[in-house]
């Protein structure tokens, strides 16, 4: 057999190894970070369960405005992502340098820096005040509304990104024929390019959302009242003060949650649009969970080299 056939049928390496390999990593690092000396430390477990199956209406408004500055974040990140695209991809000159300047800038610099500077900065220097308002009987705080602006703008930026490299997977030709029938440019992005970019873009606009919902937690350098910053302020006061421990861990396993029931709508958005299209199929609810194909865990298939 030639080397040239050996790479036709390389097998591929069970899942199964790597997922042992990596539970015996993370058993010896644990038995590697034991004490010998007996901790002082008294776990109170029953701060853990109340704050999962009976949390307070703090943690519960906490885990609301979570959701709700995420969501309205990433709505303006697309927004965003959506006109710098085509701003990078527009033959008029100033367009494009700006939208290369916005992505640039908010790419390059820290997120918890432009929170700082979007509150902290805008306000003493008195250029926007950020006053508080009300929508359908809520009222949004100054600290809130700069939150969700840094978010938006700075998620706008990568948006830009994904958006841009959705539009160019589409065939040049289906533009071009669309502006021969007589479609205008923006008539012709709507209806015909970026319906199939949707296919590229929805894959990374779902990650990102997922990062936006434990990058909301940023906000607690402006004191914004997201879960993150309700179980410090349970910590620091009340009868579950002074126990990180059972607080942080019950937090760690609300994001895990959110993160959790978004990965299972993301897996079935991205099978709704991947409907119609060839190629691979696309990952379920176990593979967007675990990174692993439930076919391919115990039966691995040989991978067969392509190309010349």
């Amino acid at each position: 057999m030639t080397s040239a056939d050996r790479s036709q049928t390389r097998p591929r390496r069970p899942s199964a190894l790597l997922i042992g390999a990596a539970l015996l990593l993370v058993l010896l690092v644990l038995a590697g970070c034991g004490s010998r000396q007996p901790s002082s430390y008294v776990y109170n477990w029953s701060i853990f369960w109340d704050s999962l199956l009976r949390p307070s209406p703090r943690i519960i408004n906490g885990l609301m405005l979570t959701v709700t500055i995420a969501v309205i974040s990433q709505i303006i990140g697309v927004i965003l992502g959506i006109i710098g695209a085509l701003g990078r991809l527009a033959k008029f000159r100033p367009a494009r340098y700006l939208a290369n300047v916005y992505v640039w800038i908010f790419r390059g610099t820290p997120l918890l820096v432009q929170i700082m500077f979007l509150y902290y900065g805008l306000l003493v220097t008195r250029i926007y005040g950020w006053p508080d308002f009300t929508v359908m009987g809520i009222t949004l705080g100054s600290a809130i509304q700069a939150g969700i602006f840094a978010l938006g703008v700075n998620e706008g930026a990568y948006m830009t990104e994904i958006v841009r490299a959705g539009i160019l997977s589409v065939d040049p030709g289906q533009l071009e024929a669309a502006r021969s029938l007589g479609m205008t440019y923006p008539l012709a992005m709507r209806r015909i390019v970026l319906p199939q970019a949707a296919r590229v873009i929805v894959p990374p606009l779902g990650n990102e959302f997922n990062n936006m919902l434990k990058t909301t937690s940023l906000l607690f350098i402006v004191a914004v009242p997201e879960l993150f910053v309700t179980f410090t302020q349970l910590n620091g006061s009340g009868s579950a003060s002074f126990h990180p421990f059972e607080l942080f861990l019950a937090c760690a396993c609300w994001f895990l949650l959110l993160t959790t029931i978004w990965s299972i709508i993301q897996a079935f958005i991205e099978r709704r649009v991947g409907r119609g299209f060839g190629g691979e199929r696309p990952p379920g609810i176990f593979d967007r969970l675990f990174g692993v194909r439930m076919g391919r865990l115990f039966n691995p298939v040989p991978r067969v080299s392509g190309g010349r």
